[in-house]
């Protein structure tokens, strides 16, 4: 490999890094990790809490829907610009907001800036990224994630939750700049003919798991602060949990080695348990400074890793049409994460949030049973 090409995989290691942590960190997260800040301002319950969650889902499914009807005219550069831009005006309208409608307009544009960004910058690895790096460099771009609720964290810690939207905002504007600049030279995208799968009896534990990845996963994001703000001692547990989540999400860097070592069959029973153990230990205890780290270390590693895992898993049940097969699990994912909290914001307002997360554990744990059949499907 030359020195340019050495040079464009860290260019756009670290452009993908930041254009996902920004989106997803911060953009799609940071409402979980400022909710209890969020809630005595605006004066939000429960309920409603869940309906804004599932709302800024439901603008992540719209715009990744937009993404597969717009990619094959207008390539993955206006995309991630789209972003960018969405993910930054969300961000400085939640700072300045001033009451709950614009609070929720921001929320909103903010969320849908996670679905701009994900399948974008896979096109771009493809089209930049010789073909024997290419899976290095798309296993690396979605642990920005990890990096983006790390430093969202830290940042909480240090700031109160204003200033650190309109960082947040910076930080978005800036990245949004920087792939703009990166990314001006890519070439026009040329028209192919639409694809279209066949689901089979092997995609129906593949659906089932992705939706259900969606409902723990939006559950957590949205709750896990506001619940332990409830019963741990002091303000900083929220933060140093949210940044122990993300720092140890770079676990998540290991599933290839996982899946090699494991297979698909034992990687998914591990880590639906792991997650739905995580979500039942802070259930059980909220104020217990031990139970808040062991559910931060399990979650952490194991989201992230589910990620790579459902990757993996719809290109061997989808071979012959791998992207089109990934954008049905994708938006199997979404439907969860729209289902999740506004249902189980619902169920909390009336059982109490520790009762709901023990529903969303078992669902999480009832999931292990549609893990694949075989190692091949």
């Amino acid at each position: 490999m030359t020195i340019t090409q050495t040079r464009t995989v860290w260019h756009l290691s670290v452009a993908g890094l930041a254009a996902i942590g920004v989106s997803f960190g911060f953009a799609r997260y940071g409402f979980g990790l400022f909710l209890p800040d969020l809630r005595a301002t605006f004066g939000l319950d429960v309920a409603t809490v869940g309906l804004i969650g599932s709302g800024t889902y439901a603008g992540y499914l719209a715009a990744l829907t937009l993404v597969g009807l717009l990619s094959a005219r207008l390539g993955p550069r206006p995309l991630i610009i789209a972003a960018g831009a969405c993910a930054t005006a969300g961000l400085a309208l939640v700072a300045v907001a001033d009451s709950t409608p614009v609070l929720v307009a921001g929320l909103l544009l903010a969320g849908t800036s996670s679905g701009w960004a994900w399948a974008p910058y896979s096109d771009v690895v493809r089209t930049m990224v010789a073909p024997d790096r290419q899976e290095r460099v798309l296993a690396m771009v979605p642990n920005g994630t990890a990096f983006g609720t790390a430093v969202a964290g830290v940042l909480a810690l240090a700031v109160p939750w204003r200033p650190a939207w309109v960082l947040f905002a910076g930080a978005a504007l800036a990245v949004t700049l920087y792939n703009a600049w990166l990314l001006r030279g890519l070439p026009r995208p040329q028209r192919v003919a639409a694809q279209r799968i066949r689901p089979t009896a092997a995609a129906v534990p593949l659906f089932a798991s992705a939706f259900s990845y969606g409902v723990v996963g939006s559950v957590y994001w949205t709750f896990a602060v506001d619940m332990i703000a409830a019963d741990a001692p002091g303000d900083a547990v929220g933060p140093l949990f949210w940044t122990l989540i993300g720092v140890a999400g770079l676990g998540g860097l290991l599933t290839g080695r996982a899946l090699t070592v494991l297979g698909l069959r034992r990687t998914h029973a591990l880590l639906f348990g792991a997650l739905a153990f995580g979500v039942a230990v802070l259930a059980l205890a909220p104020g217990a400074l031990p139970a808040i780290g062991l559910s931060a270390l399990l979650y952490g590693p194991a989201f992230m890793a589910v990620a790579a895992m459902l990757t993996v898993w719809s290109y061997r049940v989808f071979p012959a049409r791998p992207a089109a097969g990934f954008s049905a699990v994708v938006f199997c994912l979404g439907l969860g994460t729209i289902a999740g909290p506004a249902t189980l914001g619902a169920f909390a307002s009336g059982h109490g949030l520790p009762a709901a997360f023990l529903l969303t554990a078992a669902v999480t744990a009832a999931t292990i049973a549609a893990r694949p059949a075989t190692e091949h499907p």
